[in-house]
């Protein structure tokens, strides 16, 4: 089963982003109408290009090579 995750992600100062979680949805179209509802709502008006949809397969491990701390 694939899901598709719709989120924000905009520069707040510098190299700060911030990252919203607004959705898990079972098809892209669902994904994307929620994405076009958000697009007129404050803080995302003037943001647009901020949107991401990804998919990604149920039960599924997606990162699995760690990450450098340094």
């Amino acid at each position: 089963m694939k899901l598709y995750v719709l989120q924000h992600v905009h520069e707040m100062s510098g190299e700060v982003e911030d990252t919203k979680l607004i959705g898990v949805y079972s098809s892209i179209e669902q994904a994307t109408t929620a994405q076009n509802y958000l697009k007129s709502k404050p803080g995302f008006l003037n943001n647009q290009d901020g949107f991401f949809i990804d998919e990604y397969e149920l039960n599924k491990t997606f990162w699995v090579d760690g990450f450098c701390t340094e």
